[in-house]
């Protein structure tokens, strides 16, 4: 079928709110769709010196805005660009809030919970490959409705290969620079490190003393990369370990993971290599809701892949169509739904666990050179 361009001859109209800011590359507003009755962000790309480079670091931008979806990064709606005037706009979530400095200072007892939702974060964008570059209070912000936002992926950067984590941009850094740089590397470890120095110079500079991972902490701030925790998978996995003696789990609660992990294990005959999970909650309880609400008066869940599909972020698998039971389904739905967000991580924790375990295949098995 031949290719052709759609046209969408009515144009959007926003209200302007007002100036949220302005730097060396634009500007930021606040602006309101009246047609859906919501406020939205626009960044708008005009630096006061043009240049190629700067615009492919702008394109750059709405490509990694694009690639991501995740309760603790910033939305990405739309843009519009205008490659030959060097011109762009990003439309994006709105986050009507402080950064995490501003309110970790105002409300030091939510330090622990704004700590792991930014490790949340990036250990999202780790997992989609994806370098933030620019760690900084002004870049996490933390929402009226109390979750925390990554935003500006102005120095972002996607990885495809080693040499990506080649160091290729030198900032203001607002802490010591790790021994990363002597090596002129930039990858995961060193934005752990970041993260790390950020929340250990809040702390310091509140004087908190009701900080609860004092020792994984210290693990992300080590200079020396071959001493440092590896990975924000690994930060998690720590938090998680040492959260683990103080969650209980009634034997009710257990039975049921149990009865649902068989389930979901058994369903899934196998995943290729590069499969990722679902590890954000709140996203999960929203997708088995809707499946719920569409299989409720069943027995069994007509096609399983209704609720495979919802533990699976991204990639392909394999898995058995019949014989999910409902009920079960609507107990581990029940299960997330009453549990904490510390039991939630440990849930899913144990799920990945399981699913960590099933056979995988290579993509490329096929492919005959």
């Amino acid at each position: 079928m031949e290719e052709r361009i759609i046209e969408f001859l009515r144009k959007r109209d926003y209200v302007l709110v007002r100036e949220l800011g302005e730097g060396a590359c634009g500007k930021t507003v606040l602006l309101r769709d009246d047609t859906i009755d919501e406020q939205l962000v626009c960044k708008k790309y005009h630096p006061y010196e043009q240049s190629q480079e700067l615009y492919s670091n702008f394109l750059r931008e709405i490509r990694l805005l694009y690639r991501a979806y995740h309760r603790n990064v910033v939305r990405f709606f739309n843009c519009y660009v205008y490659p030959d005037k060097m011109l762009g706009y990003i439309l994006m979530e709105f986050v009507d809030g402080k950064d995490i400095a501003k309110t970790i200072a105002e409300e030091p007892e939510r330090v622990n919970d704004i700590f792991l939702q930014t490790v949340s974060g990036f250990k999202y964008l780790e997992s989609i490959g994806v370098l933030h570059r620019d760690i900084r209070p002004e870049n996490i912000l933390v929402g009226s409705d109390s979750v925390v936002k990554i935003i500006d992926f102005g120095f972002g950067k996607r990885v495809q290969k080693s040499k990506d984590f080649e160091k290729s941009i030198s900032l203001n850094w607002c802490c010591e620079t790790p021994d990363d740089f002597l090596d002129d590397t930039y990858n995961y470890k060193t934005e752990v490190y970041f993260v790390g120095k950020l929340f250990e110079s809040v702390i310091k500079d509140v004087g908190i003393d009701n900080f609860a991972y004092h020792s994984i902490l210290e693990a992300m701030c080590r200079r020396i990369a071959e001493d440092r925790v590896g990975s924000f998978s690994e930060v998690e996995k720590n938090v998680l370990t040492q959260n683990f003696s103080k969650i209980e789990f009634t034997d009710s609660e257990i039975s049921v993971y149990r009865r649902f992990a068989d389930l979901l294990s058994h369903h899934i005959a196998s995943f290729e290599r590069d499969c990722r999970y679902t590890d954000d909650g709140e996203r999960l309880k929203s997708l088995l809701d809707d499946v719920y609400s569409k299989v409720s008066l069943e027995k069994v869940v007509p096609n399983a892949a209704l609720v495979t599909r919802c533990f699976v972020q991204s990639g392909e698998y394999r898995y058995r169509k019949n014989g999910f039971p409902v009920g079960a389904l609507r107990d581990f739905l029940q299960l997330i739904k009453d549990s904490s967000p510390g039991k939630v991580r440990t849930i899913l924790a144990n799920l990945h666990t399981r699913l960590d375990a099933i056979d995988r295949t290579n993509p490329m098995d096929d492919v005959p050179f």
